[in-house]
């Protein structure tokens, strides 16, 4: 594949997209705080997420072909300078970020309104587009340290937003202690594997990074940074056994926030690792540590199996759905651990899948919780007839946690069969088949609970408000959407593997 570097010094406003990017909702921010009292808090945040929105899809559309828009800030040319890099595999993931963050906005105003009190609604949204700042940041840069920087903005800004459930849920507080300690060492190991790296190249930038590593394959300072960074960055990926502070997380923060960051944290984390395992280090050099084959895959089957029994014997919808979440990032890391062109492809594809898939369900569970005061089984009971809507969703997005054909999650599932089995890892194919049979037990439990018990007579539930039902269909018909048509998303994850898979080759002109 060929890859074209263009380097934008016009002042167009197209040429200036890679740069409006971050400074769209990080402008919008602090606006919120000022014209938080005028109630313009919301549609600042809305406003500022959808043009953000447009802009991945403007991006996308220009990398798809395999070019790469190489952005130089101030005018500043790399390594010296801090330059932004769009190609097909970041700019695949900044469309799945800034869609879930529109989505979720519109569901939020109501969710938030029962969840948070009122005083703290401005604050609340500065911190959401400041997480959003920070992950879209993330996501773009093409400076190592800048993806640092901005990880810190968005997760310190995640701490708060998780502490904010502690109005229903006192235990958010710890909960949002717990990964405040939890990525604070991640983030430590990440900048001290950043530090090894410096010390090898005298290098930030990541493509500059590349090539200098590139004969220092032997060098143990190398080695350790690639070292730190893996665990640094497999804690906020939640890698098993990384994963401790994420039930908690998703449990007890607000029903928007769960839906957000399930959808979209974990997965930037995931590119993270993509970029500096693939853009930054090379394939060869995995090949030559054995990293993938004797540590990511193992521990990613048995996330596959462990978290999804741990999930079977829940009494929380949220909680199930929390540790499904560490089951599929499983699903994910065994993707890129066949080292293949079709294997990245199904990971890349099931990080965007999944992504819609948890957005539905949470957004859902956000809904009971609203109306129901509570996501434990027995305060759901009976819930598919007094709330119809939700609870067919619900079914939809369960479904596509299953991998029923017919929905996004069997697409990802099955180019994932189809990659270890063209690797000859027959057993590995039939693993993935045997943990989503487990996943079809805590998805029937809880229809189980909503079409097969009674609902209690004393109860007056009522379907949710159609601001929150509209993004919960929004999500739930794209799970479907993306099951028929999935040329769309696997051409964008394929354009994104070959990418990766290219690595540094030509990136530095």
């Amino acid at each position: 594949m060929s890859a074209q570097a263009v380097h934008h010094t016009a002042m167009t406003l197209n040429d200036q997209l890679p740069a409006l990017q971050i400074l769209v909702t990080f402008i919008a921010a602090p606006l919120v705080v000022m014209f938080g009292s005028l109630r313009l808090a919301w549609p600042i945040a809305f406003a500022a997420s959808a043009i953000s929105f447009v802009i991945a899809v403007m991006l996308l559309s220009q990398v798809i072909d395999g070019s790469i828009i190489s952005y130089h800030m101030g005018g500043w040319a790399p390594p010296l300078g801090i330059e932004y890099r769009v190609d097909a595999a970041n700019a695949f993931v900044l469309v799945l970020v800034t869609a879930i963050s529109t989505l979720v906005l519109p569901y939020a105003r109501v969710s938030i309104a029962a969840e948070v009190p009122e005083k703290h609604h401005a604050l609340f949204y500065t911190a959401f587009l400041l997480c959003l700042t920070g992950l879209l940041g993330v996501t773009i840069t093409g400076d190592a340290f800048n993806v640092f920087v901005f990880l810190e903005i968005s997760s310190l800004s995640t701490y708060v937003l998780i502490a904010q459930g502690a109005n229903r849920d006192r235990r958010a507080l710890t909960a949002s202690y717990d990964y405040l300690i939890m990525g604070t060492i991640g983030a430590t190991f990440f900048v001290i594997g950043l530090g090894f790296l410096y010390m090898a190249t005298g290098t930030l930038n990541m493509a500059d990074i590349a090539d200098r590593i590139a004969d220092q394959g032997a060098n143990r300072t190398v080695r350790m940074a690639f070292a730190f960074i893996v665990v640094g960055i497999g804690l906020k990926v939640a890698m098993y056994p990384l994963h401790l502070w994420l039930p908690n997380a998703y449990t007890f923060a607000p029903s928007a926030i769960t839906a957000f960051l399930a959808a979209t944290a974990t997965k930037v984390a995931i590119y993270v690792l993509l970029r500096f395992m693939f853009s930054v280090f090379q394939p060869s050099f995995l090949f030559e540590f054995y990293t993938l084959d004797f540590i990511i895959l193992p521990f990613a089957i048995i996330a596959m199996f462990l978290s999804s029994f741990v999930a079977i014997f829940q009494t929380d919808f949220k909680r199930m759905l929390a540790y499904s979440s560490i089951a599929q990032i499983g699903y994910i890391l065994l993707g890129i651990s066949l080292l293949t062109e079709t294997g990245l492809t199904a990971a890349i594809v099931h990080l965007f899948n999944h992504g819609i898939t948890k957005a539905a369900l949470f957004m859902a569970v956000g809904a009971y919780v609203l109306r129901a005061k509570g996501s434990f089984y027995d305060e759901i009971e009976g819930l598919g007839r007094r709330m119809p809507w939700t609870s067919a969703a619900v079914v939809v997005g369960g479904l596509s946690l299953i991998g029923v054909p017919g929905t996004a999650g069997f697409v990802s599932k099955w180019v994932l069969v189809q990659g270890a089995l063209e690797k000859g890892w027959w057993p590995v194919a039939l693993l993935i088949v045997a943990s989503s049979l487990l996943a079809v037990i805590y998805v029937w439990r809880v229809v189980e609970v909503l079409y097969m018990k009674p609902t209690p007579a004393d109860s007056d539930v009522r379907e949710a408000p159609m601001s929150m039902l509209i993004p919960i269909w929004i999500a739930a018909l794209a799970c479907i959407w993306f099951g028929f048509n999935a040329e769309m998303t696997l051409s964008a994850a394929q354009a994104a593997a070959l990418s990766l898979l290219v690595g540094s080759a030509g990136m530095m002109n």
